[in-house]
């Protein structure tokens, strides 16, 4: 087993950690160990860990969720001292296999929550990092408020020293740092949202407020949420994928990550209590994450959910098979062409179309075999998050909709769950309840359009945009997909 007493005895061709862990303190809380934030921000971090004078940020991971899949993921973390291998696979199938050392420690929060407070009020604790997922930062969509209703936020506010929530904890941690005088934590969302260091800001100052007002106002003037543009595709891990990348390194791995071997970090430079020097591992630090973020919500993340549902549809299950067909591939390049590129705002020196190329070599990586069903998984507040921006400019500007039109159609029929070939799967929406899922397998084509998926711009005129899709969605049923795309 992959563990610190094996670190010597590894195969030649693996790389170990650069530098000796025992030296390493902690200095990054984050919450959400998932695949992304291993082969994203621990990745980084680890290469950090090599250079002079950056020792003292290694990592603690929390696990929030309990039940038997959040002690046995504590349990591997655990047995395995935090080590794991991370393979980088590069379109051509050329790959790398590194062991990651950054994790200094893995706490199961509701196993033991008082273990992650004392983390979070340490004074070497300086960045509390989270992936929490789009969905996960209850924010009402209508008013851009923090929800307050939902039963953990309550259960949380009635007893804030016991939290169960990551809202509960960071709060709390932060109380508790307050007391005692010490300083406060940068809070560093990783995820996959557009300013999602203001969304973090509006979801922790949101519920201090509701805890305690003078609380909410010590964190507003000290701690600090920095905004991040982050992009690396990084596929799930089931068993039989484990099994092939253990036989292909040769390593006993419970953990292993697989990726691409392409990522980026755009990040502002706002951390109240110092950071790792990032910017050698070749995170780019800059003054507006906006702009970068623009670009890749609107580009990357639209069209890997577009592809997404139509290669559902189509009976495929990978994303690479999804570019391999020349109707995909074409529908893909039309709709970043001709809906996507002209409405976006790029910084200087981001070359649009050499992105668009890019997207279509990484989208073609079968080594990463990336699940559609993964790629589409919260579709409801993915579409939110990537799909506004491009629709409300389009509907502001008359522009065409038929391609956008048609990839809310896909969106919705791929919610029934049945593809052309007549297999089933199942989508993975946690967001939505059986009853909003059923509006997509209404005989009425236009009872989908309520689910909140496309809140973001119901305060519009869509009277065009919703026939547009009822006439979509008619097509795909009646002729197909591939008949039936956009010319």
């Amino acid at each position: 087993m992959l563990k610190e007493t094996t670190l010597n005895h590894l195969p030649t061709n693996i790389r170990a950690p650069q530098y000796r862990r025992e030296d390493v303190s902690v200095g990054i809380v984050h919450f959400g160990v998932g695949n992304f934030f291993r082969a994203h921000e621990a990745w980084y971090v680890d290469q950090c860990l090599t250079l002079p004078g950056q020792s003292g940020w290694g990592i603690v991971g929390v696990g929030l969720n309990g039940g038997s899949r959040g002690a046995a993921k504590a349990r591997a973390f655990q047995q395995q001292d935090g080590l794991y291998s991370l393979t980088e696979v590069a379109a051509d199938g050329a790959r790398t296999v590194s062991i990651i050392g950054a994790l200094r420690e893995y706490l199961l929060a509701p196993a033991d929550p008082e273990a992650v407070l004392r983390r979070l009020a340490d004074p070497e604790t300086r960045i509390v990092s989270m992936t929490i997922t789009e969905g996960g930062y209850n924010i009402d969509e209508k008013t851009g408020e923090f929800r307050l209703d939902t039963p953990a936020v309550q259960a949380d506010l009635a007893n804030p020293r016991r939290p169960a929530t990551v809202f509960g904890y960071v709060v709390e941690g932060l109380r508790r740092r307050r007391e005692a005088g010490v300083p406060a934590f940068t809070v560093m969302s990783c995820d996959n949202l557009r300013s999602n260091g203001h969304i973090a800001h509006t979801a922790f100052v949101g519920y201090a407020r509701a805890l305690a007002p003078d609380l909410a106002a010590w964190i507003e003037a000290n701690v600090t949420f920095p905004c991040s543009m982050v992009d690396r595709i990084t596929p799930g891990v089931d068993t039989a994928t484990r099994n092939a990348l253990n036989e292909a390194s040769g390593l006993d791995d419970d953990l292993p990550v697989l990726a691409e071997d392409f990522s980026q970090w755009v990040l502002e430079d706002k951390f109240c209590n110092g950071r790792p020097a990032l910017e050698k591992a070749g995170v780019q630090f800059v003054d507006d994450v906006a702009g970068y973020e623009q670009v890749k919500v609107r580009m990357l993340n639209a069209s890997h959910i577009l592809l997404g549902a139509l290669g559902l549809l189509l009976g495929y299950r990978y994303a690479h098979e999804t570019v391999e067909d020349a109707d995909l591939e074409r529908f893909a390049n039309a709709y970043w062409t001709l809906d996507a590129i002209p409405q976006i705002d790029a910084p200087a020196g981001v070359d649009l179309d050499a992105y668009r190329q890019r997207l279509l070599s990484r989208f073609s990586n079968r080594a990463v075999a990336d699940t559609l069903l993964r790629i589409c998984s919260d579709g409801a507040s993915k579409v939110q998050v990537f799909w506004t921006d491009t629709v409300r400019r389009s509907l502001t500007s008359g522009h065409d909709l038929e391609r956008i039109a048609f990839g809310i159609a896909a969106y919705l029929e791929m919610l029934r769950g049945r593809d052309e070939r007549g297999e089933t799967y199942s989508p993975i929406e946690p967001t939505l309840d059986a009853d909003q899922i059923a509006l997509a397998a209404a005989d009425d084509l236009a009872a989908g359009l309520a689910l909140p998926a496309f809140d973001g711009w119901r305060d519009m005129d869509t009277t065009e945009l919703d026939a547009a899709v009822v006439r979509a969605r008619r097509a795909i049923r009646d002729q197909g997909v591939r008949a039936s795309l956009p010319r």
